[in-house]
């Protein structure tokens, strides 16, 4: 990304660009021109499947208080039974506590770069797909990537956490 491409995003999004620039990352920050806040939102500004949007979704650790970071395809409703047997029991987490934790605001949060450090699964269902979208830690602001790349990124375990009928 050029300085002034840069500049131009909101700052939290710079921050994410950055990050993206020193892991090598080959994809910009774009920026939509409606919010990405929902996945269905994010994928009608994208022109993608909603089940290409990584979406993030935040829970509080019971045990510990520790953040909890599910990166699901926006087509699914994450099953807290399957991500509670994963990590132990969870507990809900407020605006407050998104934002302490990742510093990021609810609908930005990107799977990198957060506060503190989170225990991390990712969506099985991820990888029907060749190319994703995620936050990039505003809800305006994305990147795209690949399944293989998100993982890479993250260092998260692929895991089934998906609500089935």
């Amino acid at each position: 990304m050029s300085p002034e491409s840069l500049a131009a995003l909101p700052e939290s999004a710079q921050r994410v660009a950055r990050l993206l620039l020193d892991i090598g990352h080959d994809k910009p920050v774009v920026v939509l021109p409606q919010s990405g806040k929902t996945s269905a939102e994010a994928a009608a500004g994208l022109g993608c499947q909603v089940a290409q949007i990584a979406k993030s979704i935040i829970f509080r650790r019971a045990s510990d208080n520790a953040p909890v970071l599910v990166i699901a395809s926006g087509a699914n409703r994450v099953d807290e039974v399957k991500v509670a047997g994963q990590v132990g029991a969870l507990a809900k987490a407020d605006a407050k506590f998104v934002r302490d934790m990742t510093g990021y605001a609810i609908g930005g949060v990107c799977p990198i770069g957060h506060a503190v450090k989170p225990v991390m699964l990712l969506d099985a269902d991820l990888f029907n797909y060749d190319s994703l979208w995620a936050a990039a830690g505003h809800p305006h602001a994305v990147f795209n990537l690949t399944p293989q790349q998100l993982a890479d990124m993250t260092g998260a375990p692929v895991v089934d956490v998906a609500q089935r009928a």
